[in-house]
């Protein structure tokens, strides 16, 4: 019957454009939509303040700012710290340290380098890679860095929550390096890198945020397609098991 035809051509269609949105909702944006703003590197300035001293779920920290930070990036990878396959943060009690990202700014992102570029995050840190010399050539490794997002202020860990590969942003804060208390004893400290040419594993910036803006959000199209597709799958499934049997001639 046509309409047997009708719900299952739309069925199959739902899960291949779903299947498809999935595929590309962290695509990167084209250079030619990046803000003017990527074009500085980080502006760091080193400061003389007092720990800040916080409490967060039930564990102890404190907070040693070492550098005023102002950066302007385009995420091109991010790890959220409660993931569930994280178990590096929950075994160290971790609650500060709530995202990693991974940015590019000046040439490398302007010139669109990084679109030849694969980007991916694990628990701790940010791996690039390329397919060809000529990408690597022209991709500037000092002009990219992953950034240990840390707050203690439930508004910033929204904002933070909120963004998405593709986002420009604009942070402002402090790299620190923290330490974490248990019963009143350190059990750890996080130092922060201070340079951006440290481009080997683990040489990450720890930025405690006081400031986030998102200057251009990351293209929500295939996000908003995905939802739309898997919204019609499940709806043309429904019509499917309410479908009247089909009779063959």
């Amino acid at each position: 019957m046509w309409l047997h035809r009708l719900v299952r051509t739309l069925m199959i269609g739902g899960l291949a454009v779903a299947a498809a949105a999935w595929w590309f909702k962290d695509e990167l944006p084209p250079p030619a939509t990046l803000s003017p703003e990527l074009q500085d590197e980080p502006k760091q300035v080193r400061v003389e303040r007092r720990p800040i001293e916080v409490r967060v779920g039930g564990v102890d920290y404190r907070i040693q700012p070492r550098y005023s930070y102002d950066m302007s990036a385009l995420v091109v990878s991010l790890h959220h710290s409660d993931s569930w396959w994280d178990y590096a943060h929950k075994e160290w009690g971790d609650n500060i340290n709530l995202m990693d990202l991974c940015v590019v700014w000046g040439r490398s992102a302007l010139s669109g380098a990084y679109k030849a570029i694969s980007f991916s995050n694990n628990q701790w840190e940010c791996h690039w890679s390329a397919s060809s010399k000529e990408a690597w050539d022209a991709f500037n490794q000092t002009e990219a860095a992953n950034n240990h997002m840390v707050t203690d202020d439930p508004g910033v860990a929204k904002a933070l929550r909120r963004i998405r590969i593709g986002d420009q942003i604009r942070v402002r804060g402090y790299l620190v390096n923290y330490t974490t208390f248990r019963n009143g004893v350190p059990a750890g400290m996080r130092v922060s890198s201070e340079v951006r040419t440290d481009t080997g594993n683990g040489a990450c910036e720890v930025l405690y945020v006081e400031s986030l803006e998102t200057l251009a959000p990351a293209s929500r199209a295939w996000r908003n397609a995905g939802l739309a597709a898997l919204a019609l799958f499940v709806l043309s499934l429904l019509a499917w098991l309410f479908l009247p049997p089909k009779f063959e001639d």
